[in-house]
């Protein structure tokens, strides 16, 4: 019994001198600790849909007519070329996606004075490597960069040869195609917006069958583009 008044009392003279013994302690003011800026942990993988427009020029090695004749161009051909496209990109600078572009051009003129115009649908399947500009590095808000890439694909083509004002040969044909790419970006987070060049190669543009009247082949179709594309993250 007498053990537990002694507990008893220990713990009320406890409770009495811990106020006091407190307030012994100085009193400071409170520490407003200010937000800290969000931590840029750099770009993740993250999908993309894109869209282009250019301009561009159309050279050709020669033209064949009725497997026979051969004849060469004087003026270059000139267009026009829109495009769209989806890829993914992996965050360390390499970046694939799969563009449907649609390409206009005209007045590629031979040595004897016909016209070839042509319209073509244009399926390629693309690889990039992206250089940053800045130390940061592949970040979501990168600021400029640098990019090269090269793609491989098939084009529906429809060319027609002008005499004056006259179709003189007209024709159909699927071709294989490959693209090479370069230029400078600039990142703006989800939006990345770029000009560039891009070559594109066809082995040849023709009518078909090759044996009908007035059939013809152009061969070694280089086109030369200058476009701007602008890229929409999903991250």
């Amino acid at each position: 019994m007498r053990k537990l008044k002694a507990v008893v009392m220990l713990a009320v003279a406890a409770l009495l001198a811990g106020p006091a013994y407190a307030a012994d302690y100085p009193q400071y003011p409170p520490i407003d600790i200010p937000d800290l800026p969000p931590v840029d942990y750099g770009l993740a993988g993250s999908f993309y849909l894109r869209g282009s427009v250019g301009g561009n020029g159309w050279w050709a090695e020669n033209a064949q007519y009725c497997n026979c004749a051969v004849t060469t161009f004087d003026t270059p051909g000139y267009g026009y070329s829109l495009g769209v496209g989806a890829g993914y990109e992996t965050g360390d600078g390499l970046r694939a996606d799969v563009t449907i572009d649609f390409l206009s051009n005209g007045n590629l003129t031979t040595s004897n004075g016909y016209k070839v115009h042509m319209r073509s649908g244009l399926a390629l399947a693309n690889v990039y490597y992206d250089f940053p500009l800045n130390d940061g590095g592949y970040s979501a808000e990168g600021g400029f960069g640098l990019y090269v890439g090269a793609g491989l694909g098939v084009a529906q083509t429809y060319s027609e040869v002008m005499d004056g004002s006259t179709q003189y040969a007209w024709g159909r044909s699927f071709e294989g195609a490959g693209a090479i790419m370069a230029g400078v970006s600039y990142d703006m987070g989800n939006m990345v917006a770029d000009v560039g060049y891009r070559g594109i190669y066809m082995n040849k543009v023709m009518s078909q069958p090759a044996n009908m009247a007035n059939a013809y082949l152009v061969n070694n179709n280089f086109i030369h583009e200058v476009r701007g594309t602008m890229r929409y993250r999903f991250n």
